[in-house]
């Protein structure tokens, strides 16, 4: 997020905490705090607010840059956050961190505008929120650098990203691929986990006809 006081306890990553959650088979003992504030706007966002919410947390505020119309998570998505007991506010970006004895208090917001040009700017005003947790749930980006360097590039891209076949194979024999990391895949874990069954087959007939 690059704002003051990233450091402090009770600062999480939204995915790494969901990954926890998802294997803990007590989920009794994940620490979570009563008033949380998620930043992003996607689907991990909706995710770790839904799931901090149902874990005990009195107070969830999901907090997103820009308006719901670009918010990564669908109408229906933001509106199951909602039933489900979290605020969204949008419009605002956090600037600092606060807090005491290396913990996390509170969340220093500026709010945002668009100007004439459609860029996002600062207002100039500030706003806090108590807060003892805060999960950043700001997007993560594919590095094809480790595999696709140079003219010698191992395996192909396209758009950006991996190119598969429709069996989920890539440029590089053996190799499959599936989920965020394809071109033209949807950042969806429901269509991750249907690339996963595609390149399953796939690899069973791989192995069996070599």
């Amino acid at each position: 997020m690059r704002a003051e006081g990233e450091a402090l306890a009770g600062v999480e990553d939204a995915v790494a905490y969901i990954a926890r959650l998802r294997q803990a088979p007590d989920k009794s003992i994940l620490p979570v705090g009563r008033r949380v504030v998620v930043i992003g706007g996607g689907n991990t966002a909706i995710d770790i607010a839904i799931q901090t919410r149902r874990l005990g947390a009195e107070d969830v505020t999901i907090v997103y840059r820009r308006g719901p119309a670009t918010m990564g998570a669908t109408g229906h998505e933001q509106e199951f956050a909602q039933v489900n007991g979290v605020r969204i506010r949008h419009w605002a970006r956090p600037t600092r961190l606060l807090g005491s004895d290396g913990r996390l208090r509170e969340v220093e917001f500026q709010p945002t505008a668009l100007d004439s040009a459609g860029r996002l700017q600062d207002s100039g005003e500030r706003y806090s929120l108590a807060a003892d947790m805060l999960f950043k749930a700001i997007g993560q980006s594919f590095m094809p650098d480790p595999v696709s360097a140079g003219a010698g590039q191992l395996l192909e891209l396209e758009k950006g990203r991996l190119r598969v076949d429709a069996r989920r194979a890539t440029s590089l024999d053996g190799v499959f691929a599936g989920g965020d990391c394809i071109g033209g895949g949807a950042d969806l874990t429901v269509q991750a986990v249907e690339d996963g069954k595609q390149a399953a087959h796939a690899i069973d007939l791989y192995l069996k006809r070599r």
